[in-house]
């Protein structure tokens, strides 16, 4: 029973919607990680008084950057087609950056115009975490990190 069910999610999986969620689920992970990287840096920069929170957060966003696209690229997708990392790096941070406006609008958006989102911000984060999250995922796929 369990190797029959086992085997009908490998099928499911190996579609083109199954490798698409896999991508999506995986593209969420390295997230998360990312999430960890930027958090961890801005509080080291800042404990350390190395610097105040304008520059930490730049700092810190580029590290996690960084650290995105490395692990988008050899874990999400590393059946893209290569390029320069150099150019696929700003391709990324470009795109990522553009995903982070998305996120602000959708949340400012929501707050400013839902009378329950204003009442509970954390609805505005979490759909424009969500947005953003989305956007970021299929401008990453289409064009940052091509199929071949």
């Amino acid at each position: 029973m369990i190797a029959a069910i086992a085997s009908r999610l490998g099928r499911l999986l190996d579609r083109p919607r199954g490798r698409l969620l896999v991508q999506f689920m995986r593209f969420g992970l390295v997230g998360v990680g990312g999430l960890a990287v930027d958090t961890a840096v801005l509080y080291a920069i800042l404990w350390s008084g190395a610097a105040e929170f304008p520059v930490a957060r730049a700092l810190s966003f580029l590290c996690a950057v960084t650290a995105t696209w490395a692990l988008n690229r050899s874990f999400t997708f590393r059946d893209a087609v290569r390029e320069p990392p150099h150019r696929q790096w700003a391709k990324f941070a470009a795109a990522n950056g553009i995903g982070g406006a998305v996120n602000i609008a959708v949340s400012l958006g929501l707050e400013a115009n839902v009378a329950v989102v204003a009442a509970y911000p954390v609805l505005a984060v979490c759909a424009g975490s969500v947005a953003g999250l989305l956007f970021n995922f299929f401008t990453s796929r289409w064009l940052v990190f091509r199929q071949g």
